[in-house]
């Protein structure tokens, strides 16, 4: 029998993946995707690239037949064909119980919850799956935590593999579990449905409405099932799968409790994470959900506790409202704060939500220069608390003595030289600026300070960026900056070592800066194996080890044999690159 499956990863978004299925240069299906089980009606391949049927012993045989020429090496002829055991399987309660009765390993893994507490063979298999089904799923899905926890653990444990939840899938909540990594899908529930006379849609099941001849039948639900697919596949596509996520996940208390434990466990995993997006995503935050993305979180645990202001900045802090125009500095509103502030010599933060604070040296970079919210004026007892926290511990590990608040958030800041030039009016009223230009002009008097030129605030910057996403900022001790905006030119020595991208918000690292990255260990490393010509890119099979906590869009320096010899940049977080078919990193230059 056939047992291989050509996968690899076109769209990506923390734990969410959409695969292409067979050759990767033509695929013949893509993920999320459905298993059609006995009992179906008939269904398009590419929608149903796979079957599932089981005998009638016990424990049962599980049997996966895929509906497509899927194998390689031809993709023309082979179909993988899975056959395991399921063994039995105990109510999740039961944790501390053992099943007894072993389940199958091979290309088809069935793993259930006593299976992950109790089957040490996962952890050393002879075979990697390429499909790995949650046959108790339904159970864990009444059980607070425990189904995350599951999927969570199978994700890391086994990065290659496609995962299907039977029982639990639906239109409804689709979104959802493809954030938490599922990719198949059946119709059980819709079946279920079917059997009761009501239509299992985005929203949810509901009674039909008799007046325009809607019926229940399995090709009626099957329709709900084609627009939630091709309405995920789009969104992962385009970087909007959150913005699904969090609208779908209202659709039940349960979802929603899901939603927050799978946004805090992945908030607490540094393996897991996003340094570059490209130019045009939008990170949209239109919810109170949106406090807990992790891609938010994770801005707010570095500004918390790793966030370092530019060297000699941190004496006057100035709180600015954000714009909707990034990055701010762009806005009419911020070209009217900075002409009534007049200097920089002050360190200016912006007041936003769901970020909490965000520098004007991070004003550039993911996810600060992408986010988009509704603006109301107001603030709720989470986003304050959140900013004053953030604004806590950014004054606790600095020299900070004076806040001049502009922001329309008011905080309690004992031992601070505190102003707030608001005086509740509009931000950019003549009236608001005006104070702000005359508190600007008292404390610069009092303190007497130092206007930055235009090349120190570009080092600051830069400087600031390097440490947000890189491991430091040594390399760019004594450059110089040249060029024009948005393509400012790093230099060393007369020699470009980088390049501003303002389409990746990033770092454009020549083949020149490999040396020093090295000698200053300033990026994350991956090591190959030594017999490797390294040619192209980076793929699993080649490398012998990596460091980590790489997040998806980071500079990598290449070593082999312990010598620097390229740079690469990840397609993939680390939490994925033990097993994952498919590139892992792009070559980017070489020596």
């Amino acid at each position: 029998m056939a047992n291989e499956l050509g996968r690899t990863v076109i769209h990506r978004y923390m734990y969410a993946r959409s695969w292409a299925l067979g050759d990767r240069k033509s695929p013949l299906a893509t993920t999320p995707c459905l298993i059609g089980l006995d009992g179906d009606c008939e269904t398009n391949a590419q929608i149903t690239p796979f079957n599932a049927s089981t005998n009638n012993e016990i424990p049962q045989t599980l049997t996966v037949t895929a509906n497509l020429p899927l194998s390689p090496p031809n993709f023309t002829e082979n179909s993988p064909i899975y056959e395991t055991k399921i063994g039995h399987v105990l109510p999740p309660s039961l944790d501390e119980a053992d099943a007894g009765e072993a389940a199958g390993h091979g290309g088809l893994l069935p793993i259930s919850w006593q299976r992950l507490n109790h089957d040490s063979s996962l952890l050393n298999l002879a075979t990697e799956p390429s499909i790995v089904v949650l046959v108790d799923a339904p159970q864990l899905a009444s059980q607070q935590g425990k189904l995350v926890d599951a999927l969570v653990t199978i994700k890391h444990r086994f990065p290659g593999s496609l995962i299907w939840t039977p029982g639990i899938g639906g239109p409804d909540n689709l979104a959802v579990l493809v954030w938490f990594g599922v990719d198949i899908f059946d119709l059980s529930r819709s079946r279920q449905c079917t059997a009761s006379n009501v239509l299992l849609t985005a929203a949810g099941p509901r009674d039909l409405v008799s007046s325009s001849g809607e019926e229940a039948d399995l090709e009626s639900q099957l329709i709900h099932w084609k627009s939630a697919i091709n309405e995920v596949k789009a969104r992962l596509a385009d970087g909007t799968l959150r913005t699904l996520v969090e609208q779908q996940s209202l659709n039940s208390p349960s979802l929603v409790e899901h939603l927050r434990y799978h946004d805090k466990l992945t908030r607490e995993n540094t393996n897991i994470g996003i340094s570059h997006v490209d130019k045009s995503t939008i990170l949209h935050c239109n919810s109170h959900t949106s406090l807990s993305n992790p891609v938010v979180s994770k801005w707010v645990d570095f500004m918390t506790d790793e966030y370092q202001p530019p060297e000699g900045l941190d004496n006057v802090l100035m709180l600015l409202p954000c714009s909707a125009r990034k990055p701010y500095r762009m806005s009419k509103s911020h070209r009217k704060f900075l002409d009534a502030i007049g200097h920089s010599a002050f360190h200016e933060v912006m007041v936003t939500s769901p970020l909490g604070l965000v520098p004007r040296d991070l004003e550039e970079t993911w996810p600060a220069s992408h986010y988009d919210i509704p603006v109301t004026g107001e603030w709720s007892l989470d986003e304050i608390e959140r900013t004053s926290h953030m604004l806590k511990s950014l004054l606790e590990s600095n020299n900070y003595h004076t806040v001049i608040n502009h922001s329309s958030m008011s905080f309690d800041l004992p031992g601070i030289n505190y102003f707030e030039t608001r005086v509740g009016k509009s931000a950019t009223s003549r009236e608001a600026l005006e104070n702000l230009r005359t508190t600007v002009a008292e404390v610069s008097k009092q303190h007497v300070t130092r206007n930055r030129k235009h090349h120190k605030i570009l080092l600051d910057n830069f400087a600031s960026i390097a440490r947000y996403k890189m491991e430091n900022d040594l390399w760019l001790e004594n450059v110089s900056i040249r060029g024009k905006p948005p393509f400012w030119r790093i230099e060393l020595e007369g020699k470009q070592i980088a390049l501003w991208s303002n389409d990746r918000r990033g770092f454009s690292l020549a083949k020149s800066s490999i040396p020093l990255i090295s000698a200053n260990s300033s990026l994350r490393q991956i090591h190959l194996n030594s017999e490797v010509s390294w040619k192209g890119d980076i793929f699993s099979n080649i490398l012998e080890s990596y460091d980590a906590g790489i997040n998806s869009g980071d500079d990598l320096l290449v070593l082999q044999n312990g010598q620097p010899v390229g740079l690469a940049r990840a397609v993939a977080s680390g939490w994925e690159w033990s097993t994952t078919p498919g590139m892992l990193a792009k070559g980017h230059q070489r020596l």
